[in-house]
């Protein structure tokens, strides 16, 4: 697949087959993740990946409730992988202080966009959750009380009724400009 027919094959899946996604692509995604840039090559991040039926249903629990039921379709994938945010280099840390900018959700953002891209490489389907109960998940998953999650990711086999859909987005005029706002 070429970079172009990648961006255009990957999108939110949010139903998935009861298929199990492979060790091996899972440890690719990994990579992708491992290979990502950061800030001064900090690295910010810890990956979860849960996989174990009855914990991955704690999990997807606690990224909906009885008023907020959007994200119930995480109930159905295979794998729900947690994008931890981890302290940065002093020298990030500095910097994000003096110029006013969180780099390492910045960077989060970055590894989350390849993992994603990845996972639709390998046939997989990905869609990020930005929603969900931290406290719950941290301590569901044994993370550190100063260790704060970024987002969420669930993945699979998207299942045949989650075809590939038409993009709608914004014209390249009202996304950009060339030399001013």
């Amino acid at each position: 697949m070429t970079f172009t027919e990648l961006l255009h094959a990957r999108q939110s899946v949010r139903h998935y087959q009861e298929r199990p996604v492979e060790v091996e692509k899972l440890e690719m995604l990994i990579e992708a993740v491992r290979l990502s840039p950061s800030a001064s090559n900090s690295q910010p991040w810890k990956l979860v990946v849960v996989n174990d039926a009855e914990l991955r249903g704690q999990v997807a629990r606690a990224t909906f409730s009885k008023a907020l039921a959007f994200n119930q379709f995480s109930l159905a994938a295979p794998v729900i992988v947690v994008f931890c945010v981890e302290k940065a280099g002093l020298a990030t840390q500095l910097g994000g202080l003096l110029k006013k900018r969180q780099f390492s959700l910045i960077d989060i953002g970055i590894a989350a966009a390849h993992f994603c891209l990845q996972a639709a490489d390998l046939g997989l389907g990905t869609c990020m959750l930005g929603w969900f109960d931290e406290k719950k998940i941290k301590q569901l998953l044994g993370i550190p009380r100063g260790t704060r999650i970024g987002l969420l990711v669930t993945l699979g086999y998207a299942a045949p009724d989650d075809r590939l859909r038409e993009k709608s987005r914004k014209g390249p005029g009202l996304v950009s400009r060339f030399n001013r706002y």
